[in-house]
């Protein structure tokens, strides 16, 4: 018995020394694909893109390496995942909020694009339609130069979307994302309006800021930045608003007065940015 425990034993230490051995080998290399990861706020919405990068190497891409007329899992390794934290409009149709693989069946002349359902796919294999959220199509782009990895990102930013571009070798794809940011900003504004204790200055001067920079009911926004420069003689910036808005409406007068005071409380406050905008806004109207 006492031969068999020593033999056990001596097993089971040249089992951790081996496997001590196994691990210290492992070398930690670069990965071929590496992955990255996106993120944009696109309006309100939170946007977020997880994928990994091959590159060219000297291969030929689209028609080749990457099929065409075929579900491409649009980048290596595992199916590239999009997340958007509220509903958007994709190429003018809607997709519900939440997490998708995204699949693309590239052409010469036509791009399929798939928001699928199925998240848990290692690549395309075992890819099936009927898990589609979501299907358009979109028209590829030359580009003069060739990108070496494959690469994803937002462009063309607005408060109302973006375009959600992936580009590989000479090919550009621009995928068209709407967000209904005026709606909640909106919805917004007239919620913190019949809240009692939303009465804030810069409650007011953001309302009015908004309905000045999308050119909304200048009436409303007047009203709204008087609120909040009543109850803050010393905001600058919101007397600058209120100049600008003055100034929308063709009181021209009334806008060069604002503009003033604003730019003599800016200069108390040493905010020389300030003073040079009430400067140019007032040179504008003479």
């Amino acid at each position: 018995m006492m031969r068999n425990l020593t033999l056990f034993l001596a097993t089971i230490c040249c089992a951790l020394f081996f496997a001590q051995g196994s691990v210290a080998q492992q070398l930690d290399m670069p990965a071929p694909s590496p992955a990255s990861t996106i993120m944009q706020k696109v309006g309100l919405v939170d946007a977020k893109v997880v994928y990994s990068r091959p590159s060219m190497k000297g291969r030929t891409i689209f028609g080749d390496l990457v099929p065409y007329g075929e579900v491409w899992r649009t980048g290596a390794n595992a199916s590239t995942k999009v997340h958007f934290s509220d509903d958007v409009m994709i190429d003018g149709q809607k997709l519900e909020g939440g997490e998708y693989a995204l699949y693309t069946i590239p052409g010469e002349d036509e791009w399929t694009v798939i928001f699928s359902k199925n998240t848990g796919l290692w690549g395309s294999g075992g890819y099936e339609q009927s898990d589609d959220a979501l299907r358009v199509t979109v028209d590829p782009m030359s580009m003069d130069k060739a990108v070496e990895t494959f690469t994803m990102n937002f462009a063309n930013l607005t408060d109302e979307g973006a375009d959600l571009m992936l580009m590989w070798d000479k090919t550009g794809v621009a995928i068209p994302i709407t967000v209904n940011t005026d709606e909640q900003v909106m919805a917004q504004i007239d919620r913190a309006m019949k809240n009692p204790e939303a009465s804030l200055a810069n409650m007011y001067f953001q309302s009015a800021n908004y309905y000045y920079s999308h050119d909304k009911d200048m009436d409303k926004a007047l009203e709204w930045v008087n609120k909040a420069v009543d109850m803050r003689q010393d905001a600058f910036w919101m007397m600058h608003l209120k100049a600008k808005i003055q100034a929308e409406m063709g009181k021209k007068k009334e806008a060069i007065a604002t503009a003033k005071k604003s730019m003599e409380v800016a200069k108390q406050a040493n905010n020389m940015d300030y003073v040079r905008l009430n400067e140019k806004l007032i040179e504008s109207m003479n």
